[in-house]
């Protein structure tokens, strides 16, 4: 079973929405995969197909999102069932570890469900992911999180990208005090890697996600499927395994090996 106890290690996560992005953040020396559907709607559950595939074709630990639908983090009972249902078919699949992140109405973290899916995910880790950046109050927020049993912590600083947010990021870091595993993570790339670094934090994830011109010949214009227009239909993403390199050589160069 992969747990986060070494913290003196950090870590490179790579966001995966397809087998060759899997192969690519293997090619590219990452640590772990968080393994997602839908890009265009900040990632959910992965299909079953794809998990066996890509656990039967990497040697990286896979962690599998749930999150049934893009959208808000307030899930109702229905949805609740469906999270419950993958955890389950999830463990059986044998991935290494589970993302989920629940908040109430009010904009704070569901420290019941929450705590409930942990225990269900058990012996998994759990990371709670982004969903932690549209809390109402991070402080809090950050204490609720650990209350549930998660390991992990997965944010920009509360905003669109990471390095906006590093301040933030800076103080969770020090306010968890290694309770819990701080992960910074959106707009990450070697550019701004060290500086992200530099706040303390356990890992860096990033997509390392690049577009490439749809195969077809023939294309139907006028359509867009899921009504969104802006969404391209003849666009595929992939991970740029050179880009998630780029960042692993820097977090673990042996400057950074150990600093906190």
């Amino acid at each position: 079973m992969h747990s986060f106890e070494n913290s003196k290690l950090r870590k490179v996560e790579v966001c995966s929405f397809s087998l060759e992005s899997c192969l690519a953040a293997e090619r590219a020396g990452a640590d772990r995969i968080e393994l997602c559907a839908s890009p265009f709607e900040g990632g959910t559950t992965p299909s079953m197909g794809l998990t066996l595939k890509v656990l039967q074709s990497v040697s990286l630990k896979v962690n599998a999102i749930l999150r049934p639908r893009g959208g808000d983090f307030c899930y109702d009972d229905l949805e609740y069932e469906v999270i419950k249902s993958d955890i389950e078919a999830f463990k059986k699949a044998g991935v290494h570890g589970l993302v989920l992140g629940i908040l109430l109405p009010d904009g704070q973290v569901d420290v019941t469900r929450t705590k409930e899916l942990v225990e269900l995910a058990a012996p998994l880790p759990v990371t709670f992911h982004r969903a932690f950046d549209f809390v109402k109050d991070p402080v809090q927020a950050l204490e609720d999180v650990i209350a549930t049993g998660c390991k992990l912590i997965l944010t920009s600083g509360c905003q669109d990208k990471a390095p906006d947010g590093a301040e933030l990021i800076r103080q969770l870091v020090t306010q968890a005090a290694g309770r819990i595993e701080i992960m910074a993570g959106s707009g990450v790339n070697a550019a701004n890697a060290q500086a992200l670094l530099d706040t303390g934090v356990d890992a860096l994830h990033l997509s390392g996600k690049v577009s490439r011109d749809s195969r077809m010949m023939y294309r139907k214009e006028g359509i867009a499927l899921g009504g969104v227009p802006s969404v391209p239909e003849y666009d595929v993403s992939y991970t740029d395994w050179e880009r998630v390199q780029a960042v692993v050589k820097q977090v673990h160069a042996p400057t950074n090996e150990g600093r906190k």
